[in-house]
């Protein structure tokens, strides 16, 4: 999935208020086992309200597969996860994960993944007939535009995406996060619980925040890792994290790599802004790969997710470095994937159903002039949005007051050194939600859960028992990722890009 992420100049504050909901039904879900390449899980597709407004019209399904416990003496219930982008698989999270998590909670919940409408198998937007249009899509366009001539071309073609995908396409004008929520909770008594238990990730984190602002009384236990702000979020100034927190945890990168003496060091800062300078100039050949700037500052953001990337990143840039006098030719090109993954046309399905952005050209230079003084790393995060300039927001979007308090506490889950997700964010949904705990990691990598012992300890006894860490634990950082005899966990899963 491409790097995208919310942010805009101003201040475009929009307030809501939960949509008063009629009692639309519980669906029965029937499971039904996935198939021989999952044996253990089971799957089922539900009807839901397409548009909670009028509950009894017209529907869209969703997708789901789970885990079922396997201490069934000791079930304390279903276990909803999402995995971040927006756009990200839940079912495919379940599928994936689903053993190693139900064993870290000693196969006391059902693991339930699920695709948000619109997502993967839930009745998925499509903006484009073929995986070949998707491709034709990003023909000419660079990855985010880092010249000045490039930027008025990237916003005309990134805007026509609006009308291109929600036309004649219902679920379009019904992807919002308020209605991702209340399909969750839909699910939640679907499945017979009386109280949710959550765990989400990333931009999961704005889901766990709007249902704890839709539905305060209905939680059990609700963690959110890898925290958005949701202020910035809902209301397009997501740029003012992004603008630094990848800038900071890639320092983090360069410092770890002289420390251990990595193969970009022993100046890695001075032998990264010597590259970028070269890339910006002048693509570099590395074997049959041509690197433009924009794939270099993709590349690191994309390493910024988890350490255990690192070394291998490391590695890249010496040999970027190393050629960066040879001459430039031609990318070679790739034959295009069979299959339509539906990734990008989801994210911004979703992202433009939540935050109005701006609609002309000026104020999207003007954004990405700001973003580019923050950090290098700004623009990359800023311009796809303009995908959303020619793009309505959804009407029962929830846009805040974000200050809540859940009848049972939330832990938030925030890293020093997340250069996807500003632990800042975490500062701020601790604030936001009355009697919410903190759960800090002081290491590097987006979300901490599966990462980092202490930290997913803390996670499982609390959303076994509601035991909470003590106020103010601080989770020590793993080992540096570039050393040798660094041993680091193996993620529980690929996080979603947000």
């Amino acid at each position: 999935m491409r790097i995208t992420v919310l942010a805009a100049a101003a201040a475009l504050m929009i307030t809501g208020a939960p949509v008063a909901l009629a009692d639309s039904g519980v669906p029965r879900i029937n499971w039904e086992a996935c198939g021989p390449e999952h044996p253990g899980f089971e799957c089922a597709s539900v009807k839901v309200p397409l548009d909670y407004g009028t509950p009894r019209g017209a529907t869209t399904s969703l997708a789901l597969a789970r885990k079922p416990a396997t201490d069934k003496a000791h079930r304390i219930g279903s276990l909803f996860l999402n995995p971040g982008g927006p756009g990200g698989s839940g079912v495919d999270f379940a599928l994936g994960a689903g053993e190693r998590l139900s064993a870290s909670l000693q196969g006391r919940f059902d693991i339930v993944g699920f695709d948000p409408r619109g997502i993967g198998r839930s009745d998925p937007l499509h903006c484009f007939a073929s995986e070949a249009d998707l491709d034709k899509f990003f023909e000419g366009v660079p990855g985010f535009p880092y010249q000045a001539s490039q930027e008025r071309p990237f916003f005309d073609r990134y805007r026509t995406l609006g009308p291109e995908c929600r036309d004649d396409q219902a679920i379009a004008g019904h992807m919002s996060t308020a209605d991702v929520a209340r399909d969750m909770d839909l699910l939640r008594r679907a499945v017979g619980d009386r109280k949710i238990s959550y765990l989400g990730f990333s931009y999961g984190s704005f889901l766990g925040a709007t249902y704890a602002n839709l539905f305060p009384n209905n939680i059990r236990a609700l963690v959110i890792d890898g925290v958005l702000n949701p202020e910035l979020w809902s209301s397009g100034r997501q740029v003012e994290s992004d603008r630094i927190a990848t800038k900071e945890e890639f320092r983090e990168f360069l410092r770890n790599c002289d420390e251990a003496k990595c193969v970009f060091g022993p100046q890695s800062e001075k032998r990264w802004n010597a590259l970028l300078a070269s890339v910006r100039a002048k693509p570099i050949q590395l074997g049959d790969q041509l690197y433009t700037y924009d794939a270099v500052i993709n590349a690191a953001i994309g390493a910024m997710y988890n350490p255990r990337d690192w070394p291998g990143a490391a590695t890249l840039f010496d040999q970027l470095s190393d050629a960066s006098t040879s001459a430039a030719s031609a990318a070679v090109s790739v034959a295009a994937e069979p299959d339509y993954d539906n990734g990008f046309d989801a994210y911004n399905g979703n992202v433009c159903a939540d935050t109005e952005f701006p609609r002309t050209f000026e104020a999207y230079r003007s954004t990405a002039r700001y973003a580019a003084a923050g950090s290098e790393f700004g623009p990359a995060w800023w311009w796809g949005n303009a995908a959303c300039a020619n793009w309505p927001v959804n009407h029962d979007r929830f846009t805040g007051p974000w200050r809540t308090r859940t009848n049972a506490p939330v832990l938030v889950v925030g890293n020093y050194f997340d250069g996807v997700t500003d632990y800042r964010g975490a500062q701020a949904a601790n604030r936001l939600i009355a009697g919410s705990r903190l759960l800090t990691y002081a290491g590097w990598g987006h979300t901490a859960y599966g990462l980092n012992k202490c930290a997913s300890d803390h996670t499982n006894a609390y959303l076994l028992n509601g035991t909470l860490p003590p106020v103010g634990t601080v989770c020590a950082a793993n080992p540096n990722p570039f050393l040798p005899a660094a041993v680091l966990s193996e993620p529980l899963f690929q996080p979603t890009r947000r």
